[in-house]
């Protein structure tokens, strides 16, 4: 049945980076999407569209915001239950809390606990989409596919490798043949099926052997449709890390580039502290940075550049990196990747910042095509969003006298309260 779904809806004409935000981003004060078969076919005025489409199931959302799917681009499942957790800089947080954490996936009861309870978490603030680190385990990896599989979400995730024994505890280490074994497993299981994406995943180099990258980097050549993530340049300390596992290396990207992960379709999160040649080779094969704001606060990495990146040509996605980041929710990602532009002398337009939670991610995970947009032809994702859920927000709202006044202080102030509904390939979520 052909659903018409109503709001204030926002549409793409450009990259707001690239030509006057309020250009490239536009918001349809009284519009209407046809959804059929779970793909947007057109949208235009309300009445309009009633009147065209009389047979159509009406949704109406009166003066909501409908905006698409939010992605978050890089994000580690597995660390749900221990997000916010205190008072460590990267490298003992990991020791910490995170490895005694990832070691619970070995039971796939509570594998299929988390997966199920993070992405009901993401669903009821917004986001359709997810790109996500798993365990070590495999079943960690069908955990997390199946729980998508089941809510029809697009996603991107896959089976974190890590061999290293100076840096990973035995525990959760594989070793270089049981990591490209279980990856390709786990890639002819659920590449490609569905809305099922693979991604070929070192933890980072830290805690792989030269080995096991040569390995991922075999395994990708084989397997050249899937996205490769990792992590580059998150610390300073972590760099000086890097550098002395890997002496010949020239720089951090070096220990990934020397195997063949360096290319298009490869996905670098927080990538702060790049070094020039970092920046120019990771631009000349068209590789996509990942920022993750609140968890550079959260951590104390830095303060990533968003718009020196994009000025350089750079893919740039956002993302909340969960459990390192603070929250859940793309619209607090988008409130401290304001701020981190504010101490970086940029002060990012909503436009900018919608944009980057949605196409700006779409496009570093290559699927523009398919996700990020609302437009004849792509995927019916999206997330309608009251401008006034809160007393703060709206008495600041009510005063503004244009739209993006109107949903900056959302962006700002907003949570999960913020969020009316989430539809998943046209079909209202249940959260």
């Amino acid at each position: 049945m052909d659903k018409l779904i109503a709001g204030q809806v926002v549409t793409y004409h450009g990259d707001p980076f690239d030509i006057p935000a309020e250009e490239a981003v536009q918001v349809l004060s009284d519009a209407a999407i046809l959804v059929r078969d779970g793909k947007v076919i057109s949208l235009g005025g309300r009445d309009h569209m009633r009147a065209k489409h009389p047979e159509a199931d009406f949704f109406d959302h009166g003066p909501a915001l409908i905006v698409p799917g939010f992605i978050d681009a890089h994000a580690h499942y597995p660390q749900t239950a221990m997000i916010a957790s205190w008072g460590k800089r990267l490298i003992d947080w990991l020791n910490t809390y995170t490895f005694p954490e990832e070691a619970k996936f070995s039971d796939r009861g509570y594998a299929d606990d988390i997966a199920g309870r993070y992405l009901d978490l993401l669903l009821a603030n917004g986001t359709t989409t997810v790109t996500s680190f798993c365990t070590v385990h495999p079943g960690s990896v069908d955990a997390l596919f199946e729980a998508a599989a089941r809510r029809n979400m697009r996603i991107v995730a896959g089976k974190t490798c890590m061999d290293r024994w100076e840096t990973t505890p035995e525990f959760l280490r594989d070793t270089p043949q049981s990591a490209y074994d279980d990856s390709k497993a786990l890639i002819a299981r659920w590449h490609g099926k569905g809305r099922a994406t693979y991604a070929i995943t070192p933890r980072f180099s830290p805690t792989s052997t030269p080995e096991q990258l040569d390995a991922l980097g075999r395994l990708w050549d084989e397997h050249p449709t899937c996205l490769m993530q990792t992590h580059l340049s998150e610390q300073t300390d972590e760099i000086d890390w890097v550098k002395g596992l890997y002496p010949e290396a020239r720089d951090y990207l070096d220990t990934y580039e020397q195997f063949g992960l360096v290319r298009e379709g490869a996905l670098f999160g927080h990538s702060i502290h790049l070094e020039p040649r970092e920046i120019a080779h990771l631009r000349a094969m068209d590789c996509s940075l990942i920022h993750c704001p609140t968890s550079n606060t959260f951590i104390g990495s830095g303060l990533f550049d968003t718009g020196a990146r994009k000025a350089d040509g750079l893919r740039v996605g956002l993302a909340t990196d969960t459990g390192g980041g603070s929250s859940f929710s793309m619209l607090r990602t988008m409130a401290a990747a304001y701020e981190i532009g504010q101490l970086r002398h940029t002060a990012l337009h909503p436009a900018q910042l919608l944009w980057l939670a949605t196409q700006g991610s779409a496009e570093a995970l290559r699927m523009e095509d398919k996700i990020g947009s609302i437009a004849p032809g792509m995927e019916a994702d999206f997330a309608v969003i009251d401008l006034a859920s809160t007393p703060a927000i709206a008495q600041r709202a009510i005063t503004a006298s244009t739209i993006w006044e109107e949903i900056f202080p959302t962006i700002m102030m907003g949570d999960d309260r913020a969020v009316i509904a989430s539809y998943v390939m046209g079909e209202r979520a249940a959260v």
